[in-house]
């Protein structure tokens, strides 16, 4: 049976604490999607589409790692590509309580997912991608919280 993960989220924009993530599950892992939520409740900045071409950007080389986009339940999205596993950043103990219950609330939903959280990398654990939305929108230097693949790419 293969191991396949999920890694959900906006990615608007990815940022390197999500890439650190990803690589890192990458050794456990035959599969991981890179899953863009689609959440009709929110607006982003981006569209959907260049969140999308940043990610296949980024793990063009990584031939286990499938981007994909979403809507509605992430374990119902789970469920459509055979994945056992969600994979979580945690940066802050605040992350930590936050996901611990969306983690137990999928797990009564769905009996045979697991969530896997990895912490951030310590250099990482103040950034987030509204920091860097808020960066952009200053017109300020996002460069040193983006993937080096995409640099130059995001703009507003």
């Amino acid at each position: 049976m293969k191991k396949i993960a999920v890694f959900p989220g906006s990615f608007d924009p990815i940022t390197i604490g999500h890439e650190s993530i990803i690589k890192r599950a990458i050794p456990l892992f035959d599969k991981i999607y890179v899953a863009v939520g689609v959440n009709s409740y929110k607006t982003s900045l981006f569209t959907l589409e260049k969140r999308i071409e940043w990610l296949k950007k980024v793990f063009e080389d990584e031939p286990s790692i499938v981007v994909d986009s979403f809507s509605g339940l992430t374990v119902d999205y789970c469920k459509k590509v055979d994945a056992k596993y969600i994979l979580r950043g945690l940066r802050t103990s605040a992350d930590f309580e936050f996901e611990r219950s969306v983690g137990q609330i999928n797990k009564q939903i769905y009996e045979n997912i697991e969530t896997v959280f990895f912490l951030s990398a310590i250099t990482h654990t103040p950034l987030n991608s509204s920091i860097v939305r808020d960066i952009l929108k200053n017109n300020g230097d996002v460069s040193k919280f983006i993937p080096q693949k995409i640099q130059g790419l995001i703009k507003l």
